[in-house]
């Protein structure tokens, strides 16, 4: 998918995202937290492709999508994305070899932060609750896209790793954020 293109889908999808929870709940405040995060990453990344900097919009855009996604599965968020919902249809645009080292670089740093962040929570909730289960499948999240991400560096698809490892940290700082872990130690990798 062309950077591009993600943001118009993006952009599409926050444009039909709605609170599923009263405002004034502590829930409420997660979805609107949720939203804000959203809003803001898709924003950075419109900044960075308009200067050319389509590394960071790359990143920024699929770290938006796990925000989203996370609030969509969690429960505070409902987006009508019915139509190519997902970033990961196909695979991320190539970049120019001119933005290779920056892209190397940055999908290097960020496959170590999301394997730090993994690393450095724990899931807050009692074993015996929803909550916990749900905490439990965004470590998965996070699992997966941090293993795919790893796969899609030996590939040489490094583009397609960096968005993996940004929307698997998405998902995992949306549920810090929205309580649902302990944070053990790095606090300030989190956006908390």
């Amino acid at each position: 998918m062309k950077i591009a293109e993600c943001h118009v889908l993006l952009s599409a999808a926050l444009g039909k995202t709605r609170s599923t929870v009263p405002p004034v709940t502590a829930l409420g405040m997660t979805a609107a937290g949720e939203i804000e995060m959203v809003r803001a990453y898709a924003s950075d990344g419109a900044t960075f492709a308009s200067n050319d900097d389509p590394v960071n919009a790359l990143a920024s855009f699929y770290y938006a999508f796990g925000w989203l996604h996370f609030g969509c599965a969690y429960g505070t968020l409902i987006a009508d994305m019915k139509k190519h919902a997902c970033p990961f249809l196909g695979p991320c645009e190539r970049l120019h070899v001119q933005y290779g080292v920056k892209l190397h670089e940055k999908a290097g740093r960020y496959e170590r932060l999301l394997e730090t962040a993994r690393t450095s929570v724990t899931c807050a909730p009692d074993h015996s609750t929803p909550a916990y289960l749900f905490a439990a499948r965004t470590l998965r999240v996070a699992e997966v896209y941090a293993v795919r991400g790893r796969w899609l560096l030996d590939e040489k698809r490094e583009e397609d790793a960096l968005a993996g490892f940004s929307y698997g940290h998405g998902w995992l700082d949306a549920g810090v954020r929205a309580g649902l872990f302990v944070i053990e130690k790095d606090r300030d990798i989190f956006t908390v």
